[in-house]
Formats: C-alpha cells, sequence, structure tokens
C-alpha cells in the first residue's frame, strides 16, 4: 500500500481516537457535577478513555513510528480545535 497512504490513514485514526478521547472527557467532567459518587465515575472514566486511546495507538503503529508520529498529530489536532469550540462556552 502506498506510505503516503498509510500516514493519512494514521492521520485520521488519531483524529478519531481524540474525538472519542475529549468528547468523553468533556462528557464526564459534564456528568461529575450531576453524580453522587464523583471519584469512582472519574477514574472509571479515566482508565475506559485511556484504555482505548493506548489500544488504538498501538494498533495504528503497528511497529512503524512515522504512523505513530501521524496518528498524535490527529489526535493533537482534534485537542486544539475542541479546545477552541468548548473553550468559547465559558466565556458565557
Amino acid at each position: 500500500m502506498n506510505p503516503v497512504l498509510l500516514l493519512l490513514i494514521s492521520f485520521l485514526g488519531g483524529a478519531l481516537l481524540g474525538a472519542f478521547y475529549f468528547n468523553s472527557l468533556w462528557k464526564t467532567v459534564r456528568k461529575v457535577t450531576d453524580e453522587g459518587k464523583q471519584g469512582i465515575f472519574m477514574i472509571t472514566g479515566y482508565f475506559i478513555r485511556t484504555g482505548v486511546v493506548l489500544a488504538g495507538f498501538y494498533i495504528i503503529m503497528s511497529g512503524s513510528w512515522e504512523r505513530m508520529v501521524a496518528a498524535l498529530a490527529g489526535f493533537i489536532l482534534v485537542r486544539e480545535v475542541m479546545k477552541r469550540v468548548f473553550g468559547a462556552e465559558k466565556a458565557v
């Protein structure tokens, strides 16, 4: 397969992982204020999010550091986009 296509797929995979991670984090933080057992909820959410993202990066990487860098770039790009989108809500 074309190496550029593999890097693009890795980038998109990292972006999907970032969207999952930061969307789940956002929902967890929003829900913690409504729940009674905040500590258990936060720790459980952390381990689930982190486990899914680490497994996803491991699968995407497949032994190639270039694919890992591309996936990480997609992950960070989604982080910056979501930071700008959700950061605008705090000004309200």
